[in-house]
């Protein structure tokens, strides 16, 4: 079976409590190689926890999680040890935080930022590492010049696509985003999300990436989930569920939001 007959991340029955309050009831689903997944749903809905559930950030209570890796076939992921689960995330996934602080060391430069992740692949090579650093600077419309200063002197939308330059260096088959361009303003917003739609087409990325936003879904995911009290109320491709939701609730999200 070749890598495009299965899928690259499958999410077998996730529940995750906190206190009384069950805040992943029971999801599952599969991530096709290449194919962006949009998870949606209101604040609250459980969207986000299931998004570290799956990229393991956060321990589930029960699940779990296979990932086709390069060279060794499908691992379950919470069955690595806890070194390997850490390679995972620096070299074969990515994860986009809403807040690019959370995602970048604002104590070193730009260019540090992005080397750190070739690094952690064995990379020494000074002059190899600033080359590979600012290429990508370049393919994420940052300023090639910049690449010795603090993120602490960018703009939170440069912060945003220096964050995506780190994630993508490596070039990893697998992303998790977190509302990337939530708190922007409109127009870098918008050519953040081109940029986006522009990096998932050209490097072939299958992606999971949380918004309350329909319209970030209809412009960047394949595929939607609807989420709501932890549980996935409604899925199909974005077109088709946001064109003709069935569900109650995302009949209410669609009229709410799309809809002048």
């Amino acid at each position: 079976m070749s890598e495009q007959d299965q899928p690259i991340l499958r999410v077998e029955a996730l529940s995750k409590r906190y206190g009384d309050r069950l805040a992943v009831d029971q999801v599952s689903f599969d991530l096709w190689p290449g194919e962006v997944l949009a998870v949606v749903g209101e604040s609250g809905s459980g969207k986000t926890t299931l998004l570290n559930c799956a990229s393991a950030r956060l321990l589930p209570d029960s699940g779990r999680v296979d990932f086709l890796t390069r060279h060794e076939g499908v691992v379950d992921v919470y069955r690595l040890s806890e070194a390997a689960r850490r390679l995972l995330a620096r070299t074969d996934w990515g994860y986009v935080h809403q807040n690019p602080a959370d995602g970048l060391r604002m104590d070193v430069s730009a260019g540090a930022n992005v080397g750190e992740r070739l690094m952690a692949l064995g990379e020494r090579h000074y002059g190899r590492i600033r080359q590979e650093a600012t290429q990508w600077l370049s393919r994420v419309e940052m300023q090639e010049d910049r690449i010795d200063e603090s993120p602490a002197t960018f703009s939170g939308g440069m912060r945003q696509r220096l964050q995506i330059a780190r994630n993508l260096v490596t070039r990893p088959r697998l992303v998790f985003m977190d509302e990337p361009t939530s708190g922007l303003d409109v127009s870098v917003q918008a050519k953040l999300l081109d940029l986006l739609r522009t990096l998932t087409h050209q490097l072939h990325l299958a992606s999971v990436i949380v918004t309350h936003d329909l319209a970030v879904a209809r412009l960047l995911a394949h595929r939607m989930m609807v989420m709501k009290d932890g549980r996935v109320v409604e899925q199909g491709l974005t077109d088709q569920v946001l064109d003709d939701p069935q569900h109650p609730y995302t009949q209410l999200l669609v009229s709410s939001v799309l809809q002048p």
